[in-house]
């Protein structure tokens, strides 16, 4: 069955939950392989929360490229996993 919670609703449920390793992983990806180009406003954060990780997906999603693209699915899948 396909979750079908909007990102937002998300975002608040993850709110303060720190994300597993798996997510934190995907998360330090991001700013690893797209940060100069798709997060340089953003900050990474060493234990990032869930929220966190979701805010990251939807910047590579609106800021980034099609290389980004695969990683942000990622990241929120993940992140609707956990939650």
């Amino acid at each position: 069955m396909k979750d079908k919670r909007g990102l937002e609703e998300l975002k608040q449920l993850g709110a303060g939950r720190r994300a597993p390793e798996g997510i934190a992983a995907l998360y330090h990806q991001a700013f690893r392989e797209f940060g100069a180009q798709s997060l340089w406003s953003r900050k990474p954060s060493e234990h990032p929360t869930i929220a966190q990780a979701l805010v990251i997906a939807e910047s590579l999603r609106r800021e980034g490229n099609m290389k980004s693209r695969p990683l942000a699915a990622q990241i929120e899948e993940a992140c609707r996993a956990a939650l």
